[in-house]
């Protein structure tokens, strides 16, 4: 029974170190963050169902759909946006099936670092504009709360989340977003700019507002290739718990069955209309913290986060939090982000002077950050999708730079 306590305990605790990034994408997006919940909750059952309870994995709402689900929820409404977010888990089924068809070389042919670092840099500065803008109280081209307001309340909670993340210690140094987020919000509600009647009109049991999917292959095309960035983060995710708990999860349940469980969850809160779920790098710091590798954790995690799903007062909460307050924390997410595609082009020791790859990473660079979009009757490709298509079409197309590559004329290597 003790055993028992203790595991639950640990449960809610990966939910608290995840809990600030997973709720923080439906509210920047302006998804339910019930929602996110739920299919971050049922998602990660439905993960551990796959790789039978084998790999402490939490799936959490996935940063790298949301300057996409901003630009579908513009262009197509949140119906059509669902569809697009289900059919992305298929991109997950089919490199799934690539590794087990033809392993793991093949993917990092169709998918070096060339390709995958700009694009996980567009991820984050493509929406690097309306970050800017929530951090200044600016909302839909109007100005929702005072500047001067807006600047102290969103310079605030960036201070802060940098320095938990910078200089704290243990557990705290895991949850820099969630801790910039309660100082912006206690801070807001003293300089009344909180709403706080609505929190108490809301109910303590609320059942989530579901919101039912409209089939829509402009959208679904669209979010398809954006997938193709977390499915590369979820293997280096599945690699990294490995190294902590020593364990090759890579070969027993498998990459191929830990991409399926991850797409199965997506395709789910993509259903039910909860952002995209992806593995969280704060649960792998915090297993190396507690050394406490048992997946059983991640189960209670798990139905915790479908039990806060239901808490009406809760969700309206979170709901209240102040633009600015969000957009202290988008200033440092989205950089962050984009640092991390600079940090693959980094590992890799990409030769930026071969022109091949300065090609590749030039346009892909412009055509993401500069919104280029192809539209072809009612289709449109654009943003995250429309680079995805283009690095892999200009790696695949471009021949090897011999002087670049360490090939030299007439000699064999």
């Amino acid at each position: 029974m003790f055993s028992e306590v203790k595991q639950f305990i640990s449960g809610a605790q990966i939910l608290f170190v995840a809990f600030g990034a997973l709720v923080l994408v439906p509210l920047l997006t302006g998804l339910n963050p019930a929602m996110a919940l739920l299919g971050a909750g049922v998602g990660t059952l439905m993960f551990q169902l796959i790789t039978r309870r084998q790999v402490p994995i939490f799936l959490g709402s996935s940063f790298a759909f949301i300057g996409p689900i901003i630009f579908a929820m513009q262009t197509w409404g949140q119906a059509a946006t669902q569809f697009g977010l289900f059919f992305a888990g298929f991109m997950y089924f089919i490199i799934a099936g690539l590794i087990k068809w033809r392993g793991m070389g093949f993917i990092h042919k169709l998918l070096p670092p060339v390709v995958i670092g700009p694009v996980i840099m567009v991820i984050g500065l493509s929406v690097a504009v309306a970050a800017s803008g929530m951090a200044m109280g600016q909302g839909g081209g109007k100005q929702i709360v005072p500047y001067g307001v807006s600047l102290f309340l969103a310079t605030l909670s960036l201070a802060t989340t940098i320095a938990v993340s910078v200089f704290a210690g243990g557990m705290l140094r895991l949850v820099p977003i969630l801790s910039g987020v309660v100082v912006g919000y206690v801070a807001a509600i003293f300089l009344g700019v909180v709403d706080l009647s609505s929190i108490a009109a809301a109910p303590w049991f609320a059942m989530p507002h579901f919101v039912k999917p409209e089939i829509n292959w402009a959208a679904a095309l669209f979010m398809l290739p954006v997938a193709i960035a977390p499915t590369i983060e979820h293997i280096g995710a599945v690699m990294a718990v490995g190294k902590v708990t020593g364990t090759d999860y890579t070969e027993k349940p498998g990459l191929h069955r830990t991409l399926a469980g991850d797409g199965l969850g997506v395709c789910f809160a993509g259903m039910v209309g909860g952002p995209p779920i992806t593995t969280y790098s704060e649960v792998t710091g915090a297993l190396m913290i507690t050394r406490n590798f048992n997946p059983v954790i991640m189960t209670y995690a798990a139905i915790l986060a479908v039990i806060l799903a239901f808490f009406g007062k809760f969700n309206a909460i979170l709901v209240s939090i102040p633009l600015p307050v969000m957009g202290g924390i988008m200033v440092l997410l989205f950089g962050t982000i984009a640092s991390i595609g600079l940090k693959t082009l980094i590992d890799s020791k990409l030769d930026l002077m071969a022109p091949r790859n300065l090609v590749i990473v030039s346009v892909v660079l412009t055509c993401g950050i500069g919104g280029l979009m192809v539209q072809v009757g009612n289709f449109n490709l654009a943003g995250v999708g429309l680079v995805s298509v283009l690095a892999i079409a200009l790696n695949l197309l471009l021949p090897a730079d011999k002087r670049h590559d360490g090939i030299v004329e007439g000699q064999d290597i």
